[in-house]
C-alpha cells in the first residue's frame, strides 16, 4: 500500500498517543511532497560499551600472539570450530569476524559493510553516562553543548524544508537520544499500537481527538510543550493512516528479522522507510553491551554471541528488505551507522568479562557503503595501548560522521554539526551523491590515514 497525499493529511488529523514512552527508535520525516531524491540516516547506539576485540579481532600476524596472551579464555579462535570469519589485513595483520555474524560477513562480502577499527571518542573517561553523552552530542569535552549533532544537521542541512510535518522515535526508556538535544519536534513512541487510541467506541475516539487538537492548537504558540503535543498527535495520525501491524507486515525480498524488541525496531523502521514519504533519519539503541563477567566464548555460545548474532540477524535482515530495484532500491540509499561509547579493555578480567576499555569499532551498512576495513591500526603490543591497558583511538567517530553528512545527507556545514571538530578528511567510506562530487576532501584509501 502507497499512501497517497491525501491520506497523508487526513492521518496527520487523528490523535496523539502516549508520547512518555521510551526511547529506542527516532524518526524524522521531511516533506512528503520531497521523496525519493535523498538518504536516509540510521544511527544505532550499542548501549554498555561493546567489545570490538571480540567482534573484528587479528587472527594472524604480530597482533594475534598479543591478542591470545590477554585473552586466554575469551579469545575467538583463528581456524578450525568457531573460527573467526576472514575480513583482510590491515596494519600487518589479519582480521576476521565474530563467527556468530554469518548474515553481516555475507553482507561483507557483498561490500555492503564497512569496518573502522580503533575509532571513538578519544577520551580519559570511561563513564557510560559521560561518554555517551559526548558522542551523541557530537561535542567530546564539552558536556554542556545545548543541542545534538543530530539537531544541527537538520538545523543547517540546505534543501530541508523549514517545517518537518512529522518527527517520530520509537523508544525503550523515559528519555530521549541526546543526539536529538533541543529538537522540539522529536517524538518518541515504542511500537504502533502503543501510539494510537485503541479503546472505546470510534465515534469517542473521534471526539477526544478533536478536543485535544483544539487544546494544542489553543497553546502552541506560547509554549513549546504543547507544540511538540501536536507533533505527536500529527505523527499518531500517520502512523494509524498508513502502518500495518508488525504482525500483519510481510518483508520484502523472504527477510526474516529476529525477534524481540530490536528486530521489531529495525522492522518497524523499514516499513516507514519503504512508504517513500521523506524518512530522513531514524535512531535506534541496542543494549546489553557492559560485559564485565560471563561474556561467553564460541565454544559455550553465551551471552555475547548471542548479542552478536541478535546485531548481525537484525541488520541483515533490515537490509535484505530495503533491497529492491527501481524506486523500490531503498537499500542503496540507506546508510546504518553502528558504534558505541568505547570498547573493552584489551586484557579480560578475572570474571571471564571485559571491563571499560577505550578504542572501539565504528560498523556502517548500506547500499552507500564502500565496504571493507578502514582507518589506521595502532598495534596491539604493550607500549601502543593506550594507558599500557587499551585499544588506542586513531580515527575520532566524528570523522566518519561527518564524512556521512557531507557525502551522504549532502550538508556541506559540518562544522556547524561537529563544532570544535577540525579534522574533517573523508576515508572513502561512502560514496559521494551527485551533490557532492568533487567536494573539498575526496576519497582517500582504506587504512591510509594515521590522524583521527
Amino acid at each position: 500500500y502507497r499512501p497517497t497525499r491525501r491520506g497523508f493529511m487526513m492521518g496527520c488529523s487523528a490523535a496523539i498517543a502516549n508520547v512518555a514512552a521510551a526511547r529506542f527508535t527516532s524518526l524524522v520525516f521531511a516533506d512528503p511532497l520531497l521523496v525519493g531524491n535523498h538518504d536516509t540516516l540510521i544511527v544505532l547506539f550499542l548501549r554498555g560499551g561493546m567489545d570490538g576485540l571480540s567482534f573484528v579481532l587479528p587472527t594472524g600476524g604480530p597482533d594475534r600472539v598479543h591478542y591470545e596472551t590477554a585473552r586466554p579464555v575469551l579469545k575467538i579462535p583463528a581456524s578450525g570450530a568457531n573460527a573467526a570469519l576472514a575480513l583482510g589485513t590491515m596494519g600487518g595483520s589479519q582480521f576476521g569476524l565474530h563467527p556468530a555474524a554469518t548474515d553481516l560477513h555475507n553482507l561483507f562480502q557483498d561490500g555492503k559493510v564497512a569496518f573502522v577499527h580503533a575509532a571513538g571518542l578519544d577520551t580519559s573517561s570511561r563513564s557510560h553516562f559521560d561518554n555517551q553523552a559526548q558522542m551523541e552530542l557530537g561535542t567530546p569535552g564539552d558536556g554542556g553543548t545545548t543541542d545534538g549533532w543530530l539537531t544541527r544537521h537538520f538545523l543547517t542541512s540546505p534543501g530541508l524544508p523549514l517545517n518537518t510535518p512529522m518527527v517520530q522515535r520509537i523508544a525503550v526508556s523515559s528519555t530521549i537520544q541526546s543526539a536529538w538535544l533541543s529538537d522540539t519536534s522529536v517524538v518518541a513512541f515504542a511500537n504502533r499500537d502503543d501510539f494510537l487510541f485503541n479503546t472505546g467506541p470510534s465515534a469517542w475516539r473521534d471526539a477526544q481527538k478533536t478536543s485535544l487538537r483544539n487544546i494544542l492548537d489553543l497553546h502552541a504558540g506560547v509554549d513549546p510543550r504543547y507544540a511538540q503535543g501536536l507533533v505527536s498527535l500529527d505523527a499518531s495520525g500517520f502512523i494509524e493512516q498508513n502502518i500495518p501491524t508488525l504482525s500483519s507486515y510481510v518483508p520484502a525480498n523472504g527477510a526474516v528479522y529476529p525477534t524481540g524488541s530490536f528486530g521489531d525496531s529495525l522492522k518497524l523502521t523499514a516499513q516507514l522507510i519503504k512508504l517513500n514519504m521523506g524518512l530522513r533519519a531514524a535512531t535506534l539503541d541496542l543494549g546489553g553491551w557492559d560485559t564485565h563477567n560471563g561474556q561467553g566464548t564460541p565454544a559455550d555460545g553465551q551471552f555475547f554471541w548471542e548479542k552478536i548474532q541478535e546485531l548481525s540477524q537484525a541488520l541483515a535482515a533490515f537490509y535484505q528488505d530495503l533491497d529492491g530495484v527501481g524506486a523500490n532500491a531503498f537499500a542503496g540509499r540507506t546508510t546504518v551507522a553502528v558504534m558505541s561509547e568505547f570498547g573493552r579493555r584489551f586484557r579480560e578480567n578475572n570474571d571471564a568479562g571485559t571491563d571499560h576499555g577505550h578504542g572501539g569499532v565504528i560498523t556502517l551498512v548500506g547500499g552507500p557503503v564502500n565496504g571493507g576495513l578502514y582507518g589506521s591500526w595502532p598495534g596491539l603490543a604493550n607500549d601502543q595501548l593506550y594507558d599500557a591497558a587499551d585499544l588506542d583511538i586513531t580515527t575520532d567517530f566524528r570523522r566518519v560522521l561527518s564524512e556521512i553528512v557531507v557525502s551522504r545527507l549532502e550538508n556541506p556545514n559540518w562544522q556547524q554539526v561537529f563544532p570544535g571538530y577540525a579534522g574533517y578528511s573523508p576515508l572513502g567510506i561512502v560514496r559521494t551523491t551527485l551533490f557532492n562530487d568533487g567536494f573539498e576532501g575526496g576519497n582517500t584509501a582504506n587504512w591510509s590515514s594515521s590522524s583521527p
